[in-house]
């Protein structure tokens, strides 16, 4: 679930919906040839199906102390097309759970990482869309705003975020930064940029100035391990300082990078945006998360997908070829799930192993590929 700390918590439908073909026509291609398309959305069904069925009481999955957890696999049913959900209240129990973490201060979260499980529920939140949440929303929103950094002794750290508001794992990093930023961005722009009266909005530009100090660019990096080496150039690492995986440019976090930057509204001609974009591309690949292998590999696939999307960019080019990326992806993704209708990495870390997980992950990445 994380991407650079291994202090992280280390957590350990066979039948597949029937799509008509109408319903299948109702579905925007983006790109995707029909034939994938129709497979991509039994493999939604079938993997819905399989979620459904490994849901806990009262509402929550694989653990009661990570609400984030339940939140992502809740948006992985919200954005699937409705008619390959399976029947049931999967997502009214998955909310409850979610709204019962809810704490006075206006996190959502149960044991610790409070930062990283109200980013998420949060944006669960906004995309169902729930009359009553308001209120739960507007505090977790104060509650982010909140914790974003302010670090006098340690410049560097300004405008990130962490696993939580203060303490010792309040260092902030690019990938608890990127959920903060895309669930901060999803309540601006529900609200049309209006935030709540009398509370005080995030700062966008220390956030993206954060961002950008964890990019491999000299330009606009005064680190002194910024590297513009064609391996490194443009990509991202997992904090300013280099993170657990030092100084390289790896797969996830290049991807969180520019999504993350793409949510503070950064133009696509700006050098940051064009130096990763050419990054990606030239490091393009579905066979592995650049940089780390199979490690975190299907929560590169998870952040490629909505990263891509959300750039707008139909095809990426490398050494003078177009490159399918939503064709490409579709087919790697569905030809590695599991006949119960799961996926699953055989590396562990990051909680990869955990079939709920990388499932919740696998059928968002699907749902965006067919157009959702």
């Amino acid at each position: 679930m994380k991407q650079g700390s291994p202090s992280v918590l280390q957590l350990p439908l066979i039948a597949i919906a029937v799509v008509s073909m109408a319903a299948i026509d109702n579905v925007k291609a983006a790109g995707l040839e029909d034939s994938t398309r129709a497979k991509a959305l039994e493999s939604i069904g079938s993997g819905l199906k399989f979620l459904a069925d490994a849901q806990k009481d009262p509402g929550y999955w694989s653990t009661p102390d990570m609400p984030g957890l339940s939140g992502l696999i809740v948006q992985s049913f919200l954005v699937a097309p409705e008619f390959s959900r399976p029947a049931g209240d999967a997502v009214d129990k998955g909310l409850d759970f979610i709204r019962s973490a809810a704490k006075p201060d206006g996190g959502i979260y149960n044991k610790g990482m409070a930062n990283y499980n109200t980013s998420i529920a949060l944006a669960t939140l906004l995309r169902a869309d729930k009359p009553g949440d308001e209120v739960i929303i507007d505090k977790a929103r104060n509650f982010l705003v909140g914790a974003q950094k302010k670090d006098a002794e340690k410049p560097a750290n300004d405008g990130g975020f962490g696993y939580e508001p203060g303490g010792n794992r309040s260092r902030p990093d690019l990938d608890n930064t990127v959920f903060a930023v895309e669930a901060l961005a999803m309540y601006r722009d529900k609200h049309q940029g209006e935030e709540p009266i009398g509370q005080p909005d995030l700062d966008w530009q220390a956030a993206i100035d954060f961002v950008s100090r964890c990019q491999n660019l000299k330009a606009t990096n005064p680190a002194e391990w910024a590297s513009d080496e064609p391996a490194e150039k443009g990509g991202f690492t997992y904090t300013p300082e280099g993170g657990n995986g030092g100084t390289h440019s790896y797969g996830t976090m290049s991807y969180s990078g520019l999504l993350s930057l793409i949510h503070a509204k950064v133009k696509a001609d700006d050098p940051r945006v064009k130096a990763a974009v050419d990054w990606l591309s030239r490091r393009y690949t579905v066979e592995e998360n650049p940089g780390l292998g199979d490690q975190g590999l299907y929560y590169y696939y998870f952040v490629m997908a909505k990263t891509l999307h959300a750039s707008g960019v139909p095809q990426l080019e490398a050494d003078g070829k177009k490159i399918d990326w939503r064709e490409d992806l579709a087919r790697k993704l569905i030809s590695l799930q599991k006949k119960d209708g799961s996926w699953a990495n055989e590396n562990g870390r990051w909680m990869e192993q955990d079939p709920v997980l990388v499932t919740g992950y696998t059928v968002t990445a699907l749902a965006i590929l067919c157009g959702k």
